[in-house]
C-alpha cells in the first residue's frame, strides 16, 4: 500500500456565507447593545397600546405573564435549542418556523429575520406573535403560558398599571 504524503486540504468558505455569518453576528451584537427589560406595568402599555387586549380572546395579564415566564420582559433574550434553532425576544418565537435566522430552508412564517424580535420597539414581535395567536392552539402555542398562566387568575399582572 502506498502511503500517502499530501496535507490535508483547508476547508474553504465562499465568501458569500462568511459575509452572512459576520453580518448575523454583528446584528447580534448591534441588537443586543439595544436590549431593553421592560417594568411590568410598562410592559401591559405598549402591548395595550398595539391592540392586544382581547385580541382571540386573550388579556394583557395573559400577554405580560407570558412575557415574564419567556423572557423575564426581556427585549434581547435568547435561548438556543438542541436542535440548533433559536428562541428570539420578550415571547420567544422560534426560529424553526416563525423568523428567518441563517437557515434559508425555514418557512419564516412571520416574514422577519430573527434579529427584528430582539429590538426593544416590540412592532415587529407583535405582529408575529398575534400570527402565532391566530393558530389553533392560540396562545397555548408557547409552553411558557401553558405551564404558568392558562386557566390561573392573571389579574396581578396588570394591577396597578393605569391602562
Amino acid at each position: 500500500m502506498e502511503a500517502r504524503s499530501r496535507a490535508p486540504s483547508k476547508q474553504q468558505y465562499p465568501l458569500g456565507s462568511m459575509l452572512l455569518a459576520f453580518a448575523s453576528l454583528l446584528g447580534c451584537l448591534l441588537t443586543s447593545s439595544q436590549a431593553k427589560v421592560y417594568s411590568r406595568c410598562e410592559l401591559a402599555k405598549v402591548l395595550q397600546e398595539f391592540g392586544l387586549e382581547g385580541y382571540r380572546g386573550s388579556t394583557l395579564a395573559d400577554w405580560v405573564c407570558l412575557a415574564y415566564f419567556t423572557s423575564g420582559f426581556n427585549t434581547a433574550a435568547v435561548d438556543h435549542e438542541a436542535d440548533g434553532s433559536t428562541n428570539n425576544g420578550i415571547f420567544q418565537i422560534n426560529s424553526r418556523k416563525w423568523c428567518k435566522n441563517l437557515d434559508p430552508e425555514v418557512p419564516n412564517l412571520c416574514q422577519t429575520y430573527c434579529s427584528e424580535l430582539l429590538n426593544p420597539n416590540l412592532k415587529n414581535t407583535v405582529i408575529c406573535a398575534m400570527k402565532i395567536t391566530q393558530q389553533p392552539q392560540g396562545l397555548a402555542s408557547w409552553e411558557a403560558w401553558r405551564r404558568h398562566c392558562q386557566g390561573k387568575d392573571l389579574s396581578d399582572w396588570v394591577d396597578g398599571c393605569d391602562l
